[in-house]
């Protein structure tokens, strides 16, 4: 009786696959399990990329299915048994060839979308991304801040987040990752994923978040491809230089039986503008002084880049590739500043300045190799995958830095000429396995091994011209070379219980490095053990809505720049310098969310970050009057965080969505720099962005961003940051010719103003840069867009989809 009742309830799997006439297969199709005879519906799947669906927990018994998409004729299946596991043989559904120049598809995936475990932008689609950089759509991001004055990413109001591109880690300085995303177009990107609390499969580091940018990449078969031009331009009174960027796109791809070829070629220039002042004092030995101080800057960069790659379909479940990529880039500088000094001593005021006329220079190449192999196992689920992965980055610079001191009648009473030789090369190798076994229906263990060996080699060669010849200046010129191994290994185990889904993950990390300063004959050494544990738990309150609680560990370890000890020039009264005996920074963050039918959610969220890495060691030096700018560690941060969204579908035609962000920031040092700090405060983030879909292939967007003021550190942001933007698009030739127009920041009020006040350091700083361009793009796709490939082909570059959350 017992063993009766137990079989009776017995649940079951179903699986298949669905083609076309060609045999190829349909992904996105909607399949539907219906009850036999009265054709109820019980469950409804859509087919992955692949064309392939599974259905769990079916009961024994005698059903059809349903399958539909459009540009397709509906089907429906013969009746057939269910009283275990079964596998269908592939459905052929039939295409509407001579209807499909009648359908009209209006749908398409939105600008901003939420995911039960990352927020995706859909950058391939979105009109106000035609023709924007990489650090310009990410300013559009729900939670995204970016801290021009510093060259940082923030995310949630926190700094630390690692950059990925395609999956990929990147070991470049903030200021040189800013570099690399101004020159990324949007032509180049599909999407960009923001995952704020990664699981363990994930590298440890950022411990705000992961942003993944995931480059194009097209597996239709036979050949296809797109080409594309942007013209974008400044927007801005008075502009000492015309401030432009073009660039050209272009994307081949290839697919025949069992190899795919791809490769892409863009060509891009960009010229930007800044203006930054800077306003503080001292008091020493009874003279007053007050600065104030003008910067100027104008870049002009230009960036060739090309990428070639193959796979290789050995057998069914075996696939082999390779991918070359490289890119050459110029960055020009042309920076003048003006300084005036308020004298008072004694009662007697007097007033000098000086002018800083420099220049710089600075090539660099990127180039990267990528090997990997898939290996699916019979057993449904399991899989095996090797990647291995070699980067290098060679950067060389020449500055140029000419100042004239004028006295209170004008005249020039002193001259200084200073020039910096910079020569960096990164080395990066690393290696990784991923195994997937599933030990049941309803549980699946990840492991995986990973290696990363880098090798960062700085020359920094700083001399003066005096008497008519260069001379070295003393303690501004070092080689500096830095090497950090980071081994590691990691499980997670997901268990499905009912209503509940639960994954459980730990990864462990075994760092060593060495900073080496050549010059100085001085060596810092670090090497500890790290253990970062993830945990996820979903609770499925009904089949509209759930709740999802997370808690992971993550670390942020100091970058190149950050170790190196050189004193970088900026002027004769500012200088930033490097701090090699930074200690990393460790995260404990907690996260709870609830969905609802997958469009409204909201989460509440608070970390703890130990050792935080901030600008906390500018000091000034009231004798001398130098300001030195450098980085260290803090006691702590504490950040809370709400977030909301909700979408709202006005009409079919009108979409919006809308996201809201409440901060409560509170740093904290019992002694920093020799005495105690303490600062916090509450501040705000909202994102709106507006689809609207017009007749004739005319389509709308519009975006706009506020960010209150907030703190960071020692450092507060005073003002209001806000911007809209606008896009318009127009398709012809069946939506294979676009024609784009986006305009960002159009009332230009995207700009930074703060201060930074500690014991005898008071800042006041205003920094202006280019926010509001016209940007016009044509894109123009040929060849098959259509047909998708037989493998979804994943490299040591590209992250296995939806690990956070398992």
């Amino acid at each position: 009786m017992v063993c009766g009742t137990s079989f009776a309830q017995k649940l079951n799997k179903l699986s298949g696959k669905i083609i076309d006439d060609k045999t190829v297969p349909v992904s996105f199709a909607i399949v539907r399990v219906l009850n036999y005879p009265d054709t109820t519906a019980i469950k409804s799947v859509s087919t992955n990329i692949d064309g392939e669906f599974t259905i769990d927990q079916l009961k024994s018994g005698e059903y059809q299915l349903s399958v539909s998409i459009v540009g397709f004729k509906s089907k429906k299946t013969d009746r057939f048994s269910v009283s275990g596991d079964l596998i269908l043989p592939a459905i052929s559904i039939e295409g509407l060839t001579k209807q499909l120049k009648e359908v009209s598809v209006q749908g398409k995936k939105p600008f901003v979308e939420h995911q039960i475990d990352k927020t995706v932008l859909n950058v391939e689609n979105s009109i106000v991304s035609a023709g924007s950089t990489a650090l310009e759509i990410l300013e559009k991001a729900p939670g995204v801040q970016l801290d021009r004055q510093n060259e940082q990413i923030l995310l949630n109001n926190k700094s630390g987040v690692m950059v990925m591109i395609d999956g990929k880690n990147n070991f470049l300085s903030a200021s040189d990752l800013t570099i690399y995303l101004n020159s990324l177009s949007s032509s180049q990107i599909a999407t960009i994923e923001i995952i704020t609390n990664p699981s363990a499969k994930y590298d440890a580091a950022g411990n705000s978040g992961i942003i993944n940018i995931k480059l194009k990449k097209n597996k239709a078969f036979g050949t296809n491809g797109s080409v594309s031009s942007t013209y974008r331009n400044a927007i801005r009174a008075n502009l000492p230089v015309n401030v432009y960027g073009s660039e050209v796109n272009f994307n081949l791809n290839h697919r025949v039986e069992k190899w795919n070829f791809y490769t892409n070629a863009n060509a891009s220039k960009n010229n930007n503008f800044s203006n930054l002042f800077l306003e503080r004092s001292t008091n020493a030995n009874g003279l007053q002084s007050a600065f104030n101080q003008n910067f100027q800057k104008i870049y002009n960069g230009s960036r060739l880049a090309a990428k070639v790659g193959a796979d290789y379909y050995a057998g069914e479940k075996t696939t082999i590739g390779i991918m070359l990529d490289g890119s050459t880039s110029t960055r020009k500088l042309d920076n003048f500043s003006q300084t005036f000094i308020n004298e008072t001593q004694a009662g007697v005021v007097s007033n000098n300045s000086l002018i800083l006329m420099g220049d710089a220079n600075t090539p660099n190449k990127n180039y990267s190799a990528n090997f990997n192999i898939k290996h699916d196992f019979k057993k449904e689920g399991a899989s095996l995958n090797f990647d291995a992965d070699y980067s290098g980055f060679d950067y060389s610079g020449v500055e140029n830095f000419n100042t004239n001191f004028y006295d209170e009648k004008g005249l020039v009473y002193n001259n200084t000429n200073i020039r910096n030789n910079s020569k960096t090369a990164i080395d990066i190798y690393a290696a990784k396995t991923d195994f997937t076994w599933p030990i049941s229906k309803t549980t699946k263990l990840e492991t995986g091994l990973k290696s990363t060996y880098v090798k960062t080699n700085n020359d920094f060669l700083s001399s003066a011209l005096i008497n008519n010849g260069w001379q070295n200046i003393a303690g501004q010129s070092n080689n500096f070379i830095y090497k950090e191994n980071v081994n590691a290994a990691y499980a997670n185990l997901s268990k499905e219980l009912g209503k509940w889904q639960v994954q459980a993950g730990l990864r462990a990390e075994y760092t060593q490095s060495t900073g080496t300063s050549v010059t100085n004959n001085t060596e810092a050494k670090q090497h500890y053990l790290s253990l970062f544990p993830t945990v996820f738990v979903s609770q499925k309150i009904s089949e509209s809505s759930n709740l999802r609680y997370s808690y992971g560990r993550r670390i942020d370890r100091p970058n190149y720049q950050q170790l190196n000890p050189f004193n970088f020039y900026m002027d004769p009264y500012t200088i930033q310098q490097g701090n090699p005996y930074l200690k990393p920074q460790f995260t404990n963050n907690f996260e709870v969310s609830y969905s609802y039918k997958s469009g409204l959610s909201f989460s509440l969220s608070y970390s703890k970050t130990k050792d935080l890495i901030l600008d906390s060691k500018t000091a000034q030096n009231d004798s001398t009057r130098i300001v030195t700018v450098g980085q260290g560690n803090i006691g702590s941060g504490q950040y809370y965080t709400a977030g909301l969204y909700f979408p709202l579908a006005i009409a079919k035609w009108w979409n919006l969505q809308q996201n809201f962000s409440l901060f409560y920031n509170k740093f904290n040092d019992d002694n920093l720099e020799g005495a105690p700090f303490m600062l916090s405060k509450v501040s705000y983030n909202f994102n709106i962005t507006s689809s609207v879909t017009l007749p004739d292939n005319w389509t709308l967007e519009t975006n706009f961003w506020l960010n209150s003021p907030r703190v960071r550190g020692l450092e507060r942001t005073t003002i209001y940051q806000y911007a809209l933007n606008m896009g318009v698009q127009k398709s012809f030739l069946n939506k294979a010719l676009k024609f784009r127009l986006n305009v960002d920041d159009i009332f230009q009020t995207n700009y930074w103003k703060g201060t930074l006040d500690y014991q005898n350091v008071n800042l006041r700083v205003q920094n202006n840069y280019i926010s509001r361009r016209a940007s016009f793009n044509i894109s123009y796709s040929f060849g098959n867009q259509n047909l998708k490939s037989n493998q979804n082909r994943k490299t040591a570059a590209d992250d296995i989809k939806n690990r956070a959350g398992g």
